[in-house]
């Protein structure tokens, strides 16, 4: 186990894995590669960013490690009828086509067991009310890497209320441009200052209901 968190902290990809397999051969259950190896691996990533020490392409690499493990684990998870501990709806709101911030906030919130639905990028408020009807989570995450941009969480935030699907969800915000004052303006629950901050609010809000 240690062997693969180290494996994807480096973001040594095709090596994790070839481990992933190597442990399921050994007997190893799925979901104890995930709790005990992928997600603590992830975490440790968030870390180290938030410390200073990685930075986003070391975070992406890790990501993509623990993805090509995930990618084997996740059948195996659901076909044993264990559920993911939360899901999130999240996109780059309509009319900016950023995606890399989105992307890593998308691994890392699998990476800790969330379902995750992108719905991608120029993302209108329609795609997100839709896909909250559709895919009913508890999070819905806004990304935008433009202050021209930005100022489209706040038509999202009120076509939730139009649809009457704003109180079934916590609205998570963030990216370059967003701060704690704009999340207040707008009248959003949360602001996410990089991944591990979203995946932690994730975390808060599953754990609060």
């Amino acid at each position: 186990m240690e062997k693969l968190k180290e494996l994807v902290k480096t973001g040594k990809a095709p090596e994790t894995e070839a481990r992933v397999k190597e442990l399921l051969a050994q007997k190893v259950l799925p979901e104890k590669i995930l709790q005990e190896a992928l997600i603590p691996a992830m975490d440790e990533v968030g870390d180290l960013f938030q410390a200073g020490e990685y930075f986003v392409p070391e975070m992406l690499v890790a990501a993509r490690a623990m993805q090509r493990g995930l990618a084997i684990i996740k059948p195996l998870v659901v076909a044993k009828g264990i559920k993911p501990i939360g899901k999130v709806v999240i996109g780059t709101v309509k009319g900016d086509l950023h995606d890399i911030g989105k992307n890593l906030v998308c691994m890392a919130l699998e990476g800790a067991g969330f379902e995750v639905v992108d719905v991608g990028t120029d993302a209108t408020p329609e795609k997100f009310v839709a896909a909250i009807k559709e895919h009913q989570p508890q999070v819905v995450g806004l990304s935008a890497l433009l202050t021209t941009t930005m100022l489209s969480m706040k038509d999202v935030i009120q076509a939730l209320k139009a649809a009457g699907v704003r109180e079934q969800v916590k609205v998570m915000i963030g990216g370059a441009p967003i701060r704690q004052e704009y999340a207040d303006e707008i009248g959003a629950d949360y602001y996410g200052k990089d991944s591990t901050s979203a995946r932690d609010i994730a975390r808060e809000v599953i754990g609060g209901e």
